[in-house]
This record gives C-alpha cells, structure tokens and sequence, in this order.
C-alpha cells in the first residue's frame, strides 16, 4: 500500500465514544417523551450521521422533529458527553510511529468539526495531525463520501496517495467512492464482515496494526 496521507475516523477509530453518544441520545428522546433504548442496544449509532440514527430511532423522517432531537442532543453533548469519551490503547503511540514516519495525517468524521477539535485538543492529539475535518451543524459534509472528496480538494491530494481508516461501512464507502484505499479496524463498532463487504483493502484488529499495513518494512 503507497500512501503518503492518512485519513483517520473519529469515533470508534481513535476514540471509544459509547459512553457519552448513547446518553446523549437517551437524553434527547428522554425529553421528547421517548422511551430510550439501553445504550447496548445503541451501538449501531456509533459512527453514522446521528440525523440518520435519530430518524431510523423515531421512525420518522419529519425533518422538524429530527432537528428538535439533534438540538437536544447537542446541548447535552457539546457540555458534558464530548468528554465521556476515551482514546483507544496505543492510538498516540500509532499515531507518532506514522508522523515519524513522514505521513500527512487528518481527521475525517461525521462529526461537527467544531466538536471534533475539541475532542482532538482534549486527548492532546493536535499536534499529530495537519487538519481535523468534519461536519457542518446544517448536515454539510456528514456523508463520508462527500467530506472524503472535500478534503481530497481542499488538501490537494491524488486519491492515489490517501488511505482512509475507519470502523464502519461508512467510512468504507466513502473511501471507495474516492478511488481511495480503506483499512478496517475491528477494534471500534464495525464487524471485520460489514468491513470487507463494503471495500476495506485491509484490516486492522488492534491500533498497533495500523503503521504496518502502510508504512513499509516497518
């Protein structure tokens, strides 16, 4: 795999979410009247855009209502839930082993931007990457596909050049989408099946996997 740039999911890749997203999420239907799942019945939310997940939640797709659950969401989330988070084991170590290694490194989530920087300054993780790309609060680039293509512009990068890691079809498609190669990692919320089945080159079961696969003779 030749690859001078890497593109790095956020939750379930470099953080374990769970604990903050699935409250968050109880918090929001909570308030509207909901009966919340238990957050082990609200993993699959974990990594697609959350307006999707709230539709499939509510059976809805009234845009009005989705936006009053994200509103909820966020309020809780942007003071309390973006902390009930946690890096994965050896994700500096990964991340400073590809870095010494001379490649280009980004964030590339689903994720309102905003919020994901203030995740990557809460880790310390800043200085590790050359940009952190994410979401609009309108919607605006949470399909991977597109916010794939928008860095792929924005940075000036030949899809030749770029891989994308991540733990979900999503983050598969987009790659694929982009002409670009994928590497799973099983660690997060995505099975090693929904990985492959979706376009991942390669799989990654644990951090440490990750500067093998594409630094050579590492």
């Amino acid at each position: 795999m030749i690859a001078d740039t890497i593109l790095f999911d956020l939750d379930g890749t470099l953080t374990d979410p769970k604990l903050g997203v699935t409250r968050c999420i109880q918090y929001a239907l909570s308030e509207l009247g909901y009966i919340a799942p238990e957050a082990e019945e609200l993993d699959w939310c974990i990594g697609p855009p959350l307006k999707d997940s709230f539709s499939q939640l509510l059976k809805t797709s009234d845009n009005a209502l989705i936006e009053k659950v994200l509103s909820l969401y966020r309020s809780r989330f942007s003071t309390i839930g973006l902390f009930e988070n946690s890096l994965y084991p050896l994700i500096t170590e990964t991340l400073k082993a590809i870095r010494f290694a001379g490649y280009k490194t980004f964030v590339a989530t689903s994720k309102p931007h905003i919020y994901a920087t203030r995740i990557i300054e809460h880790f310390s993780l800043s200085l590790l990457f050359d940009g952190v790309y994410g979401s609009e609060f309108d919607g605006t680039r949470s399909a991977k596909t597109d916010l794939i293509s928008h860095i792929l512009l924005t940075e000036n990068l030949s899809p030749s050049s770029v891989v994308m890691v991540g733990d979900r079809q999503h983050d598969m498609i987009g790659a694929k989408r982009n002409h670009i190669a994928a590497i799973g990692v099983t660690y997060g919320y995505g099975t090693e099946e929904e990985l492959k089945t979706h376009g991942a080159d390669l799989i990654a079961h644990c951090p440490e996997n990750i500067p093998a696969l594409v630094i050579p003779n590492f």
